[in-house]
C-alpha cells in the first residue's frame, strides 16, 4: 500500500517520547523549514493555519514564535496526541479533525497557511490550493513544502529512505503524487495566488543519535519549500 496515512494514528500516543526515529525525523525538519519560512514573515500575532498538522511539532513552534495557531489533520489519534501536549503545557492552540479537500474555516480568516510533508499525500491538490486561497487573508502568506517528481526523489525517499534506512515507513508516500515545482506554480496561481521563491530542503548533517539534521539546499530536486501570496485585491 502507498501513501500510507495511517501511520500517524498508529504512532499518535509515542508522537511526543523521541522514541521513533521516523517521528524524530519529522522533528528535526521543523527548525530547518522555520529557518527559511522565517525570512518571509514576521509570526507575532499573526493568525496561523497549520494545515495537516499531525502531532503538533509546526504548531507548537509556530505558537512560540507568537502566532495564534490552528491545526487541522484527518489523524484523529494524532490530533488527540497533539491536544493532549498543547493542554498539558498551557498552549492556546486550536485542534481539529478534517480534510485539506474541505475545510471548516471562513474566508479570509488566517494571515498564513503552512503546509509541510502534505501537499503529495492529498487526493485533490487542486482543491486543497483552492482552500487555501479562500481561506488567506489580502496579502496573506502560503508557505509549504513537498516532494519534486524526479527519478531522484524516488530513489532518495522511497528506496533509499523507506527500503534501505527505513527512515520512513515502507508505503509512506507514492511517487505518483510528488509534484513538479512547475506544476504547483502553475495550481497556485489557478486559484489565484502568486508563487514566490521556492528552494531545496534535505539532509546538511547528523546528530548525536544518528538522525538527520536538515537545512536549506539550492536544489529543488528531492524536497523543495515555498511561498506564495493573495493579492491585495
Amino acid at each position: 500500500m502507498r501513501n500510507d496515512l495511517t501511520i500517524y494514528d498508529d504512532v499518535a500516543d509515542q508522537w511526543w517520547s523521541d522514541d521513533i526515529r521516523w517521528v524524530r525525523t519529522l522533528k528535526n525538519l521543523v527548525p530547518a523549514r522555520l529557518a527559511w519560512f522565517d525570512r518571509h514573515i514576521d509570526w507575532s500575532d499573526k493568525v496561523v493555519l497549520d494545515l495537516g498538522c499531525a502531532g503538533g511539532f509546526m504548531a507548537e513552534a509556530l505558537e512560540d514564535r507568537g502566532a495564534r495557531v490552528t491545526g487541522i489533520d484527518p489523524a484523529e489519534q494524532a490530533i488527540a496526541a497533539a491536544r493532549a501536549h498543547a493542554q498539558a503545557a498551557g498552549r492556546s492552540i486550536r485542534y481539529a479533525v478534517g480534510m485539506g479537500e474541505a475545510l471548516p474555516y471562513a474566508d479570509s480568516e488566517f494571515d498564513a497557511v503552512v503546509c509541510v510533508d502534505v501537499l503529495e499525500h492529498v487526493s485533490d491538490l487542486n482543491r486543497v490550493l483552492a482552500e487555501v486561497a479562500r481561506m488567506l487573508r489580502p496579502r496573506g502568506l502560503f508557505l509549504f513544502d513537498t516532494i519534486n517528481r524526479t527519478l531522484l526523489s524516488r530513489l532518495a525517499t522511497i528506496t533509499l529512505a523507506e527500503d534501505i534506512l527505513r527512515l520512513l515507513p515502507r508505503g509512506t508516500h507514492d511517487p505518483a503524487l510528488y509534484i513538479k515545482p512547475v506544476e504547483l506554480r502553475a495550481g497556485l496561481m489557478n486559484v489565484g495566488l502568486v508563487p514566490g521563491s521556492f528552494t531545496g530542503l534535505g539532509p546538511r548533517g547528523i546528530n548525536r543519535r544518528g538522525d538527520l539534521i536538515f537545512g536549506r539546499l539550492p536544489l529543488t530536486t528531492i524536497l523543495y519549500m515555498g511561498t506564495a501570496r493573495k493579492p491585495a485585491n
